[in-house]
């Protein structure tokens, strides 16, 4: 059994609380995951985020094929991390931490995330070559995004 991690960080220059008020809301995702992956939330978003949150969506990451995900929040800290599990989707796991970080002259974010592969051997063989760079290419879209809102950290 392959577990893979994802770790990514990116400095923004707005305090913690607009940090959080924006990447705490699960209606905000949408913004900052790119049109191809046709993400629409179905339903869960209505409310601020909390423990135990189920959050249903559709996302259309390979050939146009919607595939419906279904997330849990199990944890939130206000103003320093939440995570997210996936419940019913893609992934055999898919466990997504996210972390902010007061820090001169702005906010750290830092997201981990461990996954795990559907198909034993065969989704090992596909990581390399399909999974790992979509994954890339999501996180490097929201990276470039979050500047876009918020503008480039200078410190």
């Amino acid at each position: 059994m392959k577990i893979y991690t994802l770790h990514t960080k990116q400095n923004l220059p707005i305090s913690i609380d607009e940090a959080w008020e924006f990447l705490s809301s699960p209606k905000n995702l949408k913004t900052i995951t790119p049109t191809y992956m046709g993400f629409n939330i179905l339903s869960g978003a209505e409310k601020p985020m909390f423990p135990g949150q189920i959050i249903q969506y559709i996302v259309t990451p390979v050939l146009g094929i919607p595939t419906k995900w279904v997330t849990e929040i199990t944890h939130v800290r206000d103003k320093e991390y939440f995570v997210d599990e996936q419940r019913f989707g893609p992934y055999s796991l898919w466990h997504h931490k996210h972390f902010l970080k007061e820090i001169p002259g702005g906010v750290e974010m830092e997201d981990i995330v461990d996954y795990k592969l559907p198909v034993g051997i065969l989704g090992q063989l596909v990581h390399p070559i399909l999974v790992k760079p979509k994954l890339k290419e999501i996180f490097d879209y929201r990276q470039k995004k979050l500047i876009e809102l918020f503008g480039e950290f200078k410190g």
